[in-house]
């Protein structure tokens, strides 16, 4: 186990050292194990945090994501926390002025990220699978440049079903409705 554990921890000081290295703009701790966020990473990432506008942390066992991520990444365009064990986003996350896409597609969602509603540039919502039931339509129609919010595989309820154009200027995405079984 310490093996599996030691190689997991070189994996992602590796990817992190290439992306501080060749200063590129995303970081890819995809499938890695993480159950935080690694504090040692954002002091390894101080120097380049401005300049990394797509991250991805994607199949890992994260439970939460902190207020201290978003300040210190504040100018991500794109953020894949899809396969994950979230169920609530920071507050800070509306200070993400230039996030225009979020993949949460496979957490533990109950209830739309209603943070989400306030980021400014947000184009994309993935929040498939998930256990969302109720949503807030009012909040979302005023979403300005929302062009996408995909809510397959959701319990959500059948006044979320009304949204269609030109009442949302957005794609809506929904599981197909079963069929009401006869008794």
């Amino acid at each position: 186990m310490h093996k599996r554990m030691g190689e997991a921890v070189a994996r992602v000081a590796r990817k992190v050292n290439d992306t501080v290295e060749n200063k590129t703009d995303s970081l890819d701790l995809a499938s890695c194990k993480l159950m935080t966020f690694p504090v040692g990473i954002y002091k390894a990432m101080r120097s380049v945090s401005e300049g990394i506008h797509r991250i991805s942390l994607a199949n890992n066992e994260l439970k939460s994501i902190t207020s201290r991520f978003v300040t210190t990444f504040s100018q991500l365009t794109e953020l894949n926390l899809a396969g994950n064990y979230l169920h609530r986003l920071p507050e800070e996350i509306a200070s993400l002025l230039h996030l225009r896409a979020i993949d949460l597609s496979r957490n533990r969602f109950r209830r739309f990220p209603e943070p989400l509603a306030t980021v400014p540039a947000l184009e994309t919502i993935d929040l498939e699978e998930n256990e969302i039931a109720e949503v807030p339509t009012d909040k979302l129609a005023s979403m300005a440049l929302l062009r996408s919010l995909n809510l397959r595989a959701n319990p959500v309820g059948p006044e979320v079903r009304l949204l269609v154009r030109p009442l949302v200027p957005f794609e809506l995405l929904l599981s197909p409705e079963e069929p009401i079984p006869k008794a």
